[in-house]
């Protein structure tokens, strides 16, 4: 590229990516990839802040799984919900227990929990609607100030004109309330909650800013620039909220009872008295529930999947410390300030610098940006847009490389793309360097090809609950991908509980035989210690059947017009599947086809397992076995197979008597052995001679009519 184009390239990216980020910045084209590159900034910084330790001044009494197990499925009869809370105030001694939950009609127990709430400290929640038939139900607590007071320069507030609070008689025996509504944004996730709601020309205040009033002698609230002001006496708390009068959520760390930023008490074991009288006492507790059922699972920057109830601990726990970051109102003016000044600087740098030495001040400015960023962000509390800036930088910086890196880079996203989820990141890599070579266009190859399945899965699917089983399933594909990804294999598909994975494809692989047999090795060793953890929790332990072969296939982007994916086809992919099949069928973990054992040569010790026909094919195939390590290993290993081998021989010529002497020494001396199973598999088809004897003209090959 010439110096005439690039310093054109340089101004008319400059002009244009300014133009752009300055009405996105402005507001009035929002780009939604920069809305979400700023949220994804925002949850680095906040992860990268949270606390990651336990706010012991607040308790979360959850109604978990465990307790809608043994008390009784949601939603519980007012009488039950009284003694909980009687619980929590008479035996417990609680300082202040709020209700993340709503009692929008009127039961029978009402007058039972209106006793047990009356002259406690008590908070109870309701929820806030909007839009054509939304609910007005049950009773609003008194505003803390009419709307529009403090005048222009006062707090400002979202607008609803529903509501589901609480029936009247609890409404009268616990006054204190607070609204539960999050603000998700763009894409699902809960980053921010509303302190503050105008409904019925009165602005109401939240659970959590409810909970902190009532715990600090309900001080007034009083409107003020940029958020509200706390007076009592001569004390003075001011609290900054955003335009939409809400606060971002100072996450302490991962949520649930396992997350480590809150206690969590389980509802059941209050109610059957397990806790001891105070265990509880001057605590502030927050009565809510993680289980699914009840629908109050939310999506955060620090878990895909958090208790809703959690979300209003962690906003209480940062109004008690003045913690928490803030989203101001005047971001905008700031984004577009900030982009004019990074503007400023690029031109004029630009002009003053060579190509070399204007990418490394394009950089460095961006590294200033970050820096300036975590700086307002650390020492001020300021989550302030980040993204429209580091854009334009780019931009620029993208037209200094020349069109020529761009393209490059292209070719190898676009890789990155197709096979990112495929091939091991190494792998990847090692395209990128000559993108030219690798496409997704089919081609015949020598592959090796694996198939997985999980044994024993039904077993554990129903000794659990569908999230925990979720999760099992989770690490299971995770442990089984992580190896093959490891060993240089390509991931395929998954199936059910089943994966397909295979070697030698993109990326060629002379080994990719060896590599997928030690693939399927390393896979057995991981489920070492997903078997630890089910035993310990007394549920059946899973187990494997790996098949393997080698053979030629088409591999390639196949599919439909509505769905593709780069995919292997053909007889080897079959007699993969079939062999894995058999594992069940002769006891063993893993099993090798005969091509894949001859491109292994002898690398890697294998075991012959039998000779069979499997459905769909006439040729025989004979099976092989790799033993584990440990196996190999054992003094008498080397015995041990070649009495194996005189079995299986004598067993083809149809010498019984021969095959049953070398199995019964087998039994005898190797009853432990990881191929006992094969053992003893062998001496009852043998056993089944005298009434179902071989054909005469036998040739020592089983055949299987199904699959």
């Amino acid at each position: 590229m010439s110096a005439g184009a690039l310093r054109w390239l340089r101004w008319a990216l400059l002009g244009g990516a300014l133009a752009v980020c300055l009405m996105h910045a402005s507001g009035l084209v929002l780009l939604r990839f920069l809305q979400q590159l700023d949220l994804a900034i925002d949850d680095a910084r906040l992860r990268a802040t949270v606390p990651g330790s336990k706010d012991t001044r607040i308790v979360i009494v959850d109604v978990d799984d465990a307790s809608l197990a043994r008390i009784g499925r949601w939603p519980w009869p007012r009488e039950r919900l009284a003694a909980l809370a009687e619980e929590l105030f008479a035996r417990q001694r609680a300082a202040l227990v709020g209700f993340d939950m709503v009692f929008a009609e009127s039961e029978a127990g009402d007058a039972a929990l209106a006793r047990a709430l009356a002259g406690r400290p008590a908070v109870l929640g309701y929820f806030l609607a909007d839009g054509a038939g939304a609910p007005r139900a049950g009773t609003l607590p008194a505003p803390l100030f009419a709307a529009g007071a403090g005048g222009a320069g006062g707090v400002t507030a979202t607008r609803w004109s529903g509501y589901a609070a609480s029936v009247a008689t609890l409404a009268a025996a616990a006054p204190a309330a607070g609204f539960f509504n999050a603000l998700p944004d763009v894409d699902g996730v809960v980053r921010s909650l509303p302190l503050l709601a105008e409904v019925d020309g009165g602005v109401r205040e939240s659970l959590a800013l409810a909970m902190l009033r009532r715990h600090a002698g309900a001080p007034a609230a009083v409107p003020v620039a940029g958020g509200i002001e706390l007076r009592q006496g001569d004390q003075r708390l001011r609290i900054a909220l955003d335009a939409r009068g809400a606060l971002r959520v100072p996450y302490r760390g991962a949520g649930g009872p396992r997350g480590g930023s809150f206690d969590y008490v389980s509802a059941a074991d209050l109610l059957e008295g397990k806790l001891p009288p105070g265990a509880l006492a001057g605590k502030l507790v927050l009565v809510g529930s993680s289980a699914a059922g009840v629908f109050d699972l939310r999506s955060t920057p620090v878990a895909a999947v958090y208790p809703g109830v959690e979300v209003h601990a962690n906003v209480l726990s940062g109004l008690l410390d003045g913690r928490g970051p803030l989203a101001p109102d005047w971001s905008r003016g700031y984004e577009v300030a900030q982009l004019l000044m990074v503007a400023a600087l690029l031109a004029l740098l630009l002009p003053r610098l060579r190509p070399a030495r204007a990418i490394g001040a394009t950089l460095a400015l961006a590294l200033a940006l970050v820096a300036l960023d975590q700086w307002l962000y650390r020492a001020h509390g300021l989550a302030l847009p980040l993204a429209s800036a580091l854009l334009l930088t780019a931009l620029v910086y993208a037209g200094i490389s020349g069109w020529g890196t761009v393209l490059e880079g292209a070719r190898r996203r676009e890789l990155a793309r197709l096979f990112g989820t495929y091939v091991p990141p190494e792998l990847v890599a090692q395209m990128a360097r000559d993108p030219q070579r690798y496409g997704m266009q089919a081609e015949n190859r020598v592959l090796t090809i694996l198939f997985c399945d999980m044994r024993n899965f039904t077993r554990v699917s129903e000794a659990l609950p569908p999230e925990e089983l979720r999760a099992l399933i989770n690490r299971f594909f995770s442990a089984m991908t992580e190896e093959i990804r490891a060993h240089r294999g390509t991931l395929d598909k998954y199936i059910g509980d089943a994966i397909m994975a295979f070697w030698g494809a993109p990326v060629a692989d002379a080994d990719h035989a060896l590599h997928a047999v030690q693939a399927a090795l390393a896979m057995l060793g991981r489920m070492e210690g997903l078997n630890r953890e089910l035993r310990e929790r007394g549920l059946p332990e899973i187990g494997l059947g790996i098949g393997i072969n080698t053979g030629l296939v088409c591999v390639g982007d196949m599919g439909s017009d509505i769905r593709r994916s780069y995919t292997v086809m053909g007889d080897a992919v079959n007699l993969a599947s079939r062999v894995e099949a058999l594992t069940r069928v002769y006891g063993v973990d893993v099993l090798v086809g005969e091509a894949t054992r001859e491109a292994i040569a002898a690398r890697l010790p294998l075991i012959e397992v039998d000779r069979v026909r499997v459905k769909g094919k006439q040729q025989a195939v004979t099976l092989f076995t790799p033993p584990l390590q440990a196996h190999a290993a054992q003094p008498r290993y080397g015995e041990e197979v070649r009495l194996w081998n005189l079995a299986l021989a004598a067993y083809r010529r149809q010498d019984a008597e021969q095959a049953l002497t070398s199995l019964a020494v087998l039994r005898d001396e190797f009853g432990d052995s990881a191929l006992s199973g094969l053992y003893r598999q062998l001496g009852e088809r043998i056993a089944r001679w005298p009434e179902h004897p071989e054909p005469p003209d036998w040739d020592g090959t089983r055949t299987f009519d199904s699959k």
